[in-house]
């Protein structure tokens, strides 16, 4: 099933009068639970990020959002903080409350439970064990329940557990670093640092919104980097790391490997991978996990089939995959079309003919005017430009 047909189209409507302290103020209190929700990014998985406010008489009594590890629901933490004075009140959440009983009971019964009015919701829920069942549950207990305010935002943010129900795989961001003429590395693929503070910053930001974040061997070996989240305060929110090093080659001596057991590393390998390099890296920390599948093409043979590493994943719970990988790995992504974000982050620099180029024997434009993909957005970012790029 395609993610976008998984969503049920709603658009807002309010079921009665006076359901909440007003209904202009709907947009105002959505915008604050989806605020909320986002502080949960990359850290809720395998559960979706929600973010929920209790507003009773025209004033917030109770705020909350998916806690790391996907529990409490946001919506009971914002219970919790409310308590009584939830009671009558009217409860704006970004996704449609759970029903069914998973490892902890039903959002949907606590709502009832508390004595709530009415439910002003962004986005039904496409798992089918909730998809209508909660608003169906909210109503049959004489809650109100208004949907689609602030739907396409939260579509945006929930965009992860939207298309690993509905198509069986995380959400894929690639990121790139481009030069003003269109290189992402100086020749001899050496590193070169081409955009600024500014958006190095960014991206750190971004590795903190996301599950996991995957790179290619080649990467690991020309750069040994860390791929956590170094600002301040946050580096407890770095996500996994993954490595798609189909020979088992990456080394036990690197900066991934002797940090494994402080941020999770996985490397997907292929079923032939040697394994004495893999038992090296198992006592290291690293999740090994070897797959069949490779993808036959001239282009691409031998290469880890990605669609099968991408299921793979997504049965672990990652739910949004960041790719800042090299050339060989964004190019393996366009051209399998499993992009569904793009951040092309430009400096003014350029680094010349002899660069490498951003995707490996593919035209930047296969990726920045894709039939596939629409431009979102041009935002300054200090000296450097990104463009954001949405699946259609």
């Amino acid at each position: 099933m395609n993610a976008q047909a998984g969503i049920q189209g709603t658009r807002p409507a309010r079921a009665s009068a006076g359901m909440g302290p007003d209904a202009g103020d709907d947009g105002r209190f959505m915008a604050l639970a989806l605020a909320l929700g986002r502080r949960g990014l990359g850290r809720t998985w395998p559960n979706p990020a929600v973010g929920a406010v209790i507003v009773n008489g025209g004033i917030i009594v109770g705020r909350g959002w998916t806690q790391p590890g996907g529990r409490p629901h946001a919506e009971v933490e914002a219970l919790r903080r409310a308590g009584e004075a939830a009671r009558g009140a009217t409860l704006y959440v970004t996704l449609e409350p759970c029903s069914h009983h998973g490892k902890s009971p039903p959002c949907a019964d606590a709502i009832v439970a508390a004595g709530v009015a009415g439910v002003v919701s962004a986005l039904g829920d496409p798992n089918p064990k909730v998809s209508g069942q909660g608003y169906a549950r909210l109503r049959a207990a004489g809650i109100t329940v208004v949907t689609g305010v602030g739907a396409d935002e939260a579509r945006r943010d929930h965009a992860g557990h939207i298309r690993r129900v509905c198509d069986g795989r995380p959400n894929v961001t690639l990121k790139l670093a481009v030069s003003a003429d269109g290189k992402v590395g100086a020749a001899g693929r050496k590193p070169l640092a081409i955009t600024g503070a500014e958006t190095r910053a960014r991206v750190h930001l971004l590795r903190a919104q996301n599950d996991a974040i995957m790179v290619g061997i080649g990467t690991v070996l020309a750069d040994d980097p860390l791929l956590t989240c170094r600002l301040p305060g946050m580096e407890k929110n770095s996500p996994v790391r993954i490595v798609l090093d189909r020979a088992l080659r990456l080394p036990p001596s690197s900066r991934l490997a002797q940090t494994a057991r402080q941020t999770p590393l996985w490397a997907v390998c292929g079923a032939d991978a040697p394994q004495a390099a893999e038992q090296a890296l198992l006592a290291q920390g690293v999740d090994i996990f070897r797959i069949e599948a490779a993808v036959q093409s001239e282009q691409n043979a031998g290469r880890l089939d990605l669609a099968v590493v991408l299921k793979l994943i997504a049965g672990r719970g990652i739910t949004r995959l960041m790719v800042e990988g090299g050339p060989t790995v964004a190019a393996s992504f366009v051209a399998a079309d499993l992009v569904d974000e793009a951040m092309v982050f430009r400096s003014p620099k350029t680094v010349g003919a002899d660069g490498i180029d951003a995707l490996e024997g593919l035209p930047l434009s296969e990726l920045t005017q894709s039939p596939r993909l629409r431009a979102l957005a041009a935002l300054p970012m200090g000296g450097d430009i990104c463009d954001v790029y949405g699946r259609r």
